[in-house]
This record gives structure tokens, sequence and C-alpha cells, in this order.
């Protein structure tokens, strides 16, 4: 993740990143550090599989606490009120239907952070959040997949 890029966040995410760094400086630092004085208290730590657990655990909770810190020196939280009601963009819900198709998909855009296609997020980075971004219901939207370039029209924008 760069150091300077902006993420863009709606409210409920940036509120999502700020209570995991909580607990993750509160809470789970004070279990690994935990973790590490027990595996030092069984004597010799070069050979202690308990220490080495809790040091890695520890290395990635570090890695994890630099992560949202920076998503949260970068965020730029999501105002969609000054954007057209029915334009795509970021904190939007859009309902598209692939071209020749009858079914129906609802993809919500959103950034990065808070991508989750299995419950329908989709990154505004992703092929296809930057083919509906700026778009209107009535408009098509053109994926570009390693299958080859995939139509959708945009049904419906809430």
């Amino acid at each position: 993740m760069s150091n300077n890029q902006p993420v863009y966040l709606t409210p409920e995410g940036l509120k999502k990143v700020k209570d995991e760094l909580e607990y993750l400086t509160t809470t789970r630092r004070r279990e690994v550090a935990q973790m590490i004085a027990e595996a030092k208290a069984e004597g010799d730590i070069s050979e202690n599989a308990g220490y080495d657990e809790a040091k890695t655990a520890q290395g990635f909770l570090e890695g994890r606490i630099r992560e949202l810190e920076i998503i949260l020196k970068n965020a730029k939280v999501i105002n969609d009120a000054d954007v057209a009601p029915d334009v795509v963009v970021i904190g939007r819900t859009v309902v598209v239907r692939e071209q020749g198709t009858e079914m129906e998909e609802e993809y919500t855009i959103v950034g990065p952070p808070e991508a989750n296609p299995a419950q329908g997020r989709i990154s505004n980075e992703s092929p296809m959040g930057r083919a509906l971004l700026n778009k209107r219901a009535g408009d098509e939207a053109v994926v570009v997949s390693p299958g080859g370039e995939i139509v959708f029209e945009i049904v419906k924008v809430k």
C-alpha cells in the first residue's frame, strides 16, 4: 500500500478501520505481549516454539497496525452529496445486467479496504468498479476481463 495515495472509505468503513486499530493497539497488543512473556518464562528461547510463534504474531500485528495507520492518514471519506444521485460514484449501489442476459446483479462501489466481492462490495480500482464509475442508468459499461470484453447495462443507481 502506497504511503501517500488517497484511500477512499465510506463513513462506516472509516469507523471499522478506527475500531480495528483501537482493538489491535490495546487489547491484541497486550495479548501478544503476554504470550511473549509466558514463552520467555519457560526458559531458553533459542528452541522455544511458543516464543517463535508469539514473535511471529507480534510481527503480523505490528504490520497490520502500520497498514491501518497509513489507511487513516490517507483516508478520504466519501461524500456523494456533491454528485447527481443517478451517477455511479464511490459509495453508491448500482444494479447491472450483462448484455444478452436477464439476470441482474447489484454492487456497491467502495474503496479497496472495504471491498468484499462475496458481499457485493467491489473496489473502485477493480476492472468492474472502474468501468462503472461516472455512468448513469441506461449507460453501458465495458469490463475488460482475461476472457475478453463484457458489456453491462446500468439498470439503476441507488
